[in-house]
């Protein structure tokens, strides 16, 4: 009984790109590309934001959060993806594999957490805008985002605990890009019945459990911009939570899409791009949807780049 228990693969072969022959190249430079795009568009917010001094508000604060988490997010999976690519090494050792996994999973889930911080943040600055300084001091503002970082990491060590304590047998073989769950799931030789129960029930929780924050926050957003008279004063407070809704709407629905899914819905070719899609795609969308729907944004660059025009 107990050699059954223990772990006979010490690596295991990443298959994603097999279905793919001769697309090595161009896979390469449009994945390069992506990357590129990702952390020069992340980057360039967390520098923007702590430049501008118009910007030293809670919102752009938790908005520069979202961006650490998007570049750590994608420089967990896109490098490896690099390689392979790059290489053709589609050996990922089991230790690499298992890290890859964590933070993988700690960005996800905090980045879940900080959009809902970013949907309460916004109900504060609507409905109560001449208290919202004081509502949201920093003291508040570093409390939440610590507390989102902290589940983040706290279901990370419980996703990787349960899925890394599994057996794995003789099948090394992840049809996928990454160490992803539900692949690793399917390799594995032990029951993993429970590990499944836990590891659905938390990423349940943190997706629906977020999401409904952010619908209940959203929901009296509505209902503050309903009081106001001015209609023209309705649409402009709206617009300033498009960005987020657009990043929600984005990352969530591929969430959903990936992981709340019943068995006989699940076809592994739309997993794979789905996946890449929030893996990767995802990332680089984010700080061109609130650079581009942003107006402070845009007259922070326009004034950083006008700086470094005249020097």
């Amino acid at each position: 009984m107990a050699s059954k228990n223990l772990t006979r693969v010490t690596k295991f072969i990443l298959m994603g790109f097999t279905d793919y022959p001769g697309w090595e190249i161009p896979l390469f430079l449009v994945f390069l590309g992506f990357y590129l795009v990702t952390l020069l568009g992340n980057l360039g917010m967390i520098v923007l934001i702590q430049v501008d001094t118009q910007l030293h508000t809670p919102m752009y604060f938790f908005l520069s959060h979202l961006s650490l988490l998007d570049a750590c997010y994608t420089s967990v999976i896109t490098p490896q993806i690099l390689l392979t690519l790059a290489t053709g090494k589609t050996v990922i050792a089991y230790g690499q594999c298992a890290a890859q996994f964590f933070f993988f999973t700690i960005c996800a889930a905090t980045e879940c957490f900080m959009l809902s911080v970013m949907a309460y943040d916004r109900y504060v600055a609507i409905s109560n805008p001449l208290l919202y300084t004081v509502a949201m001091n920093p003291r508040i503002c570093w409390s939440l985002v610590v507390g989102a970082y902290v589940c983040g990491v706290s279901g990370a060590i419980l996703r990787t605990t349960c899925t890394f304590t599994l057996s794995f047998c003789d099948d090394n073989l992840i049809n996928f890009f990454f160490c992803d769950l539900p692949p690793l799931l399917k390799l594995s030789c032990s029951d993993t019945t429970n590990a499944e129960i836990i590891i659905v029930f938390f990423g349940n929780f943190v997706i629906l459990a977020n999401a409904l924050v952010i619908l209940i926050s959203y929901l009296l957003i509505i209902k503050a911009i309903s009081r106001m008279k001015p209609s023209n004063g309705r649409t402009k407070t709206f617009s300033t939570c498009a960005s987020h809704l657009t990043a929600v709407a984005i990352f969530f629905g591929t969430l959903i899409f990936m992981y709340l899914r019943t068995g006989s819905d699940k076809s592994l070719e739309e997993e794979k791009m789905v996946s890449v899609f929030y893996t990767v795609v995802i990332p680089m969308l984010n700080p061109l949807i609130y650079s581009l729907r942003n107006k402070d944004v845009r007259a922070a660059f326009k004034k950083i780049t006008g700086r470094l025009h005249v020097s």
